[in-house]
């Protein structure tokens, strides 16, 4: 009985070895997700081309805009020539135009939020996936994430592989023209 024992305390310590052996090959490291996206080509990529479009869907509204002031300017100073019922008339005209363009601004704001959104949500899910298999391909047991939404208080900076991801993805967007070419296309269209 007393060697039974003893062969079990054995093999317990022989197993509680073998997990510090394996924690002593615990591998870790962070990735600083705010900078990540801020020096990605193809986030930067994303952010231009909504901002281009914003500018170019910006100057149509912009002139209806102005056409609008040089209207509500003319009503000012036509209000009081042209009589009372003139002046209803054509102030209900002008507040539903000014309402129309603010819907049109609103309308075109969701419009790029909800594209850009569609488009960044499917980068950052590229991104995770990238991660994931980097972390296997190089045998880390946890990659952490830090930046706006912080998981991480505080992580060496020897840990952080942020610059080395960066690298890589630029280099494989790089590597892909005729994906982004086609992105580009379908963008003027």
């Amino acid at each position: 009985m007393k060697q039974l024992f003893l062969i079990a305390i054995a093999a317990v310590t022989l197993a509680s070895c073998n997990k510090t052996a394996e924690v002593k090959d615990f591998k870790t490291a962070y990735v600083d997700t705010s900078k990540l996206m801020e020096e990605y080509t193809e986030s930067k990529d994303i952010e231009a081309k909504y901002k281009a479009k914003s500018t170019e869907m910006g100057k149509e509204l912009e002139a209806e805009i102005n056409k609008f002031k040089a209207d509500a300017a003319s009503f000012q100073k036509n209000a009081q020539a042209n009589g009372q019922a003139w002046a209803q008339q054509k102030g209900a005209e002008l507040q539903r135009r000014e309402q129309q363009l603010t819907y049109a601004q609103q309308g075109m704001l969701q419009q790029l939020q909800r594209e850009s959104g569609t488009e960044m949500d499917s980068l950052v899910k590229r991104v995770k996936s990238f991660i994931k298999d980097y972390g296997k391909e190089k045998g880390y047991a946890y990659i952490y994430g830090t930046g706006e939404s912080a998981n991480v208080l505080y992580a060496q900076d020897q840990y952080d592989i942020t610059d080395e991801i960066v690298k890589i993805l630029n280099d494989k967007y790089k590597a892909a023209p005729e994906k982004t070419e086609a992105a580009k296309d379908s963008v003027s269209k």
